[in-house]
């Protein structure tokens, strides 16, 4: 019995001290699953789950990470609604005036002009038409409005929500409302 625990020990010291060995390289690895991930194709068949497939919708009601939901609804009624009861919830202090406009100049410009009079570049080129200015008086934009635009896109224009965070999209707004103020004077 001794020679076997003595055998036993001198075999575990004889693995420790090869396994510490620098020379040569690792030929077995212990569990490889647990840090080289298995990869599923996405589409393809699984047990895992009761439909059969590996690809599986969110579950209902569930909200992606970073993504606030818009109340508003996308139609005339909701622009409406929109223009007249949303305000900005960006104060003084939190808006960046330099932030709002580096925004606007890569979002917005291209169409609407840099001072926000519709003269964009693609209007120029005439590769769109029709963009009024944000002081015309039929127009008669909020920040609501803007907003609700922004978020959903209106006529040509398409939504831009998923460019922009909320937060980012209200610095655009704020820097479109003092477009429009220095359009009016």
């Amino acid at each position: 019995m001794k020679a076997l625990i003595k055998t036993a020990i001198i075999a575990l010291v004889l693995v420790t001290i090869v396994s510490c060995s620098k020379q040569g390289s690792r030929n077995y690895e212990y569990m490889p699953n647990m840090y080289e991930d298995v990869g599923y194709d996405t589409y393809s068949e699984s047990s895992a789950f009761r439909n059969g497939i590996e690809a599986q919708l969110p579950a209902e009601g569930s909200i992606s990470r970073g993504y606030l939901p818009f109340d508003i609804d996308d139609s005339l009624d909701g622009y409406n609604e929109a223009k007249a009861n949303l305000t900005n919830p960006l104060d003084s202090l939190q808006f960046d005036g330099m932030r709002g406009k580096e925004l606007y100049n890569i979002y917005c410009a291209i169409c609407h002009g840099p001072k926000g009079d519709g003269q964009g570049n693609l209007v120029k080129r005439e590769k769109i038409l029709g963009i009024p200015s944000y002081s015309d008086v039929g127009r008669a934009i909020t920040s609501g409005s803007t907003y609700h635009t922004i978020y959903y896109g209106k006529n040509a224009m398409g939504s831009y929500a998923n460019q922009l965070n909320e937060e980012e999209r209200w610095q655009v707004v704020a820097y479109v409302m003092e477009l429009k103020a220095d359009l009016e004077k």
